[in-house]
C-alpha cells in the first residue's frame, strides 16, 4: 500500500476512531489491565504484568492500525508516580516487534539507564543519544508538552520538553525504519491526552503483543 502523507494535524487517535474521544480500541497494549481510558484521556493506572524478552519498557501503548517513516508526535502528559530519580514516562517509534523499537525515556535524572533514546535490538536497551540534559521535573498533577520528531533518512531523532524549540534530547539512528509509534512507561503510571500525530502514514496489521 501506497505511504499516505498527512498535513499537519489532520490525524489525531479521535479521527482515528471516528469519535470525539479516545477509545481503548485505538490501541494495542502491552497489558491491557495497566490502561484505561477516563476523562478522554490515556491513564496508566497499574503495574503492568507484562515482561519483555530482553531489558525493556513493561508499560506499552501503541496506536493500532498504523504505522509511520518521518513523522512529528505531538502530546501532553503528566507523571504520577513517586518522585524518584527515575520518575519517567516513555514514548516508542520505529517499533517492528516487541523486541526491535526505539523509545525516548524522560525521567527526573539522567544515568545510563535514564533519561534518554534509547535503542532495543534484540537485546537490553542502550542509550544512543548525542545529547541530553541532566534531567525533567514532572512535578505534581502537572501536565507538560511533549514533541518528539523523526526523519527516517538522516536518522535525526529529536525529543522536546515543554520547549518546543529547543530539544532535550537528540540522536542519529537508521537501523529502523517505518514503524508504529505508542506511549507508556519503564514501569510507572502517568496520563496523555491531546495526542496528535502527523507525517508518513500506512495502515498494518501488525499484532505486537
Amino acid at each position: 500500500m501506497k505511504p499516505r502523507v498527512l498535513t499537519p494535524f489532520l490525524l489525531s487517535l479521535a479521527a482515528c476512531a471516528g469519535t470525539s474521544a479516545l477509545r481503548v480500541g485505538d490501541f494495542q497494549f502491552s497489558d491491557p489491565n495497566a490502561f484505561k481510558i477516563e476523562g478522554g484521556e490515556l491513564v496508566l493506572h497499574a503495574a503492568s504484568k507484562y515482561r519483555p524478552k530482553v531489558r525493556s519498557p513493561f508499560c506499552i501503548a501503541l496506536l493500532d492500525g498504523r504505522e509511520f517513516g518521518d513523522f512529528v508526535l505531538e502530546l501532553e502528559a503528566m507523571q504520577t508516580g513517586k518522585d524518584v530519580p527515575h520518575r519517567d514516562l516513555c514514548f516508542f517509534f520505529g517499533l517492528e516487534n516487541a523486541s526491535r523499537f526505539y523509545y525516548a525515556h524522560i525521567a527526573k535524572a539522567a544515568d545510563p539507564h535514564a533519561n534518554n533514546i534509547f535503542r532495543v535490538a534484540d537485546a537490553p536497551r542502550i542509550a544512543i543519544a548525542e545529547q541530553t540534559n541532566t534531567g525533567n521535573d514532572w512535578g505534581v498533577k502537572q501536565w507538560h508538552k511533549i514533541k518528539i520528531k523523526r526523519e527516517l533518512e538522516s536518522g535525526a531523532i529529536r525529543v522536546y520538553f515543554d520547549d518546543m524549540d529547543n530539544p532535550i534530547m537528540r540522536a542519529t539512528d537508521r537501523t529502523f525504519g517505518w514503524g508504529m509509534v505508542g506511549v507508556g512507561s519503564f514501569d510507572d503510571s502517568g496520563r496523555y491526552r491531546n495526542i496528535r500525530i502527523t507525517g508518513q502514514e500506512r495502515a498494518t496489521a501488525k499484532r505486537v503483543f
